[in-house]
């Protein structure tokens, strides 16, 4: 790659460049033995790439592989188009340290309206009714009036799944609790953003859900037609600890070698 155009891919990421227009040593693209990746522990990774850090829409490709050496494999046949949100993306708090405070590059805050950018582990599916989905492989709640997602950046359980009893509720109870009665909640797939630990308001409740429409992007969320998220729940599998990443097509060519993602598409 020419160096000019290289050191343009790399100004896209929001790495800093040291003196001589080299990233620095330490940052998401260091090379070498410590340069963060894919845990060797994850067999299944969820890829979406979106245009850029505006955008509101990526496309999305789940991949699999049967060792840490494998290469990654496609586990469809082609990728699904996705919903982000509506303010595009924001490096979020995940399984790699990304370069945060970047000029130009957000990080990701409480009700920014941006998807977070990153690697982050796949969690519990919530659902109303989970057991819709026989065969599931990944840990599953049933949502009740009793379940809450606290959003509120004050509250100690901020970024936290939490029962309470809806005949006592706390006084937050009407804009945390998860069962709303809509379809787009049909089923809540945890994006584990920000939630080890929850730094309070870095953003919350990060979920891989129904979209509303093709055109209507999320607050947050990654969200794609039904069948497509459930051919997705349907496939994962905790035993391969699977994970996701999502990046700006500039950062995942910067930075796909160094993490070992598979090739873009």
């Amino acid at each position: 790659m020419h160096r000019k155009h290289f050191l343009k891919t790399l100004a896209a990421t929001g790495i800093p460049l040291a003196a001589g227009g080299l990233p620095f040593i330490g940052t998401a693209l260091a090379q070498g033995p410590a340069a963060p990746r894919v845990p060797d522990s994850v067999f299944q990774l969820v890829v979406a790439i979106a245009d850029n850090w505006n955008s509101s829409r990526a496309r999305l490709l789940p991949f699999s592989r049967p060792h840490a050496r494998a290469p990654w494999q496609p586990a469809w046949p082609g990728a699904r188009p996705v919903m982000l949100g509506k303010a595009g993306l924001a490096w979020g708090n995940g399984a790699i340290p990304v370069p945060h405070g970047q000029p130009g590059i957000p990080s990701k805050r409480e009700r920014d309206q941006r998807a977070p950018a990153g690697l982050f582990k796949i969690g519990t599916l919530y659902g109303y009714d989970p057991a819709s989905l026989p065969g599931l492989r990944i840990p599953s709640h049933r949502v009740t009036t009793r379940d809450c997602w606290v959003d509120d950046p004050t509250l100690p359980s901020y970024n936290r799944h939490i029962l309470v009893d809806p005949g006592n509720p706390p006084p937050w109870y009407e804009k945390q609790k998860m069962r709303l009665g809509d379809f787009a909640y049909e089923f809540l797939l945890e994006i584990r953003h920000n939630s080890d630990p929850p730094f309070p308001g870095h953003g919350s409740a990060i979920f891989f859900h129904i979209r509303r429409g093709p055109d209507k992007p999320s607050h947050g969320c990654t969200t794609m037609a039904r069948p497509d998220l459930v051919n997705l729940i349907r496939w994962l599998d905790a035993r391969a600890n699977p994970h996701y990443v999502l990046l700006p097509r500039a950062a995942y060519a910067a930075l796909g070698g160094s993490w070992g993602l598979p090739p873009a598409f």
